[in-house]
């Protein structure tokens, strides 16, 4: 199959309802999927904030170098609650100690707690729940104690 077909393909499902397509053939698996991306360990949707919250924050015009970014250190899914259906592990305003979990990435299949790595006071969530983040990108903003 080339590109030409499954830009095709991918076009005709585009006026469908078909959310999910697979199509296999000569050893090639093609698997389309439309609208929110569900990762495979959870059967049940995690807690999701509305589609249309922006990125949160205290200030938008602080001094951002006072302040330690938590970056992901890995490539993955990221996740504010522990299970659907649980509270975020931190919002916005909290005071954490050094160690605190603040969220999960999920990379192949394997769930990774990710640490404060200070006292301090979340100014900043840079992710929405289950959304993809890539190594080194911040996912939150720490005014340190």
């Amino acid at each position: 199959m080339d590109l030409e077909k499954i830009k095709e393909l991918s076009d005709f499902l585009k006026e469908t309802d078909i959310t999910e397509f697979f199509y296999e053939e000569d050893g090639l698996k093609l698997k389309i999927r439309r609208g929110p991306c569900r990762p495979a360990v959870s059967e049940a949707p995690l807690h999701t904030e509305a589609a249309d919250t922006p990125r949160v924050s205290l200030s938008e015009t602080v001094d951002e170098d006072k302040y330690v970014a938590v970056k992901s250190p890995i490539v993955g899914t990221f996740y504010r609650c522990p299970s659907p259906g649980a509270p975020n592990f931190v919002e916005l305003g909290d005071k954490v100690k050094s160690g605190q979990v603040l969220c999960i990435v999920e990379a192949m299949k394997l769930m990774n707690e990710i640490e404060s790595e200070c006292d301090g006071e979340i100014v900043k969530i840079f992710h929405e729940s289950e959304t993809s983040v890539e190594y080194g990108e911040p996912l939150f903003q720490i005014n340190p104690l």
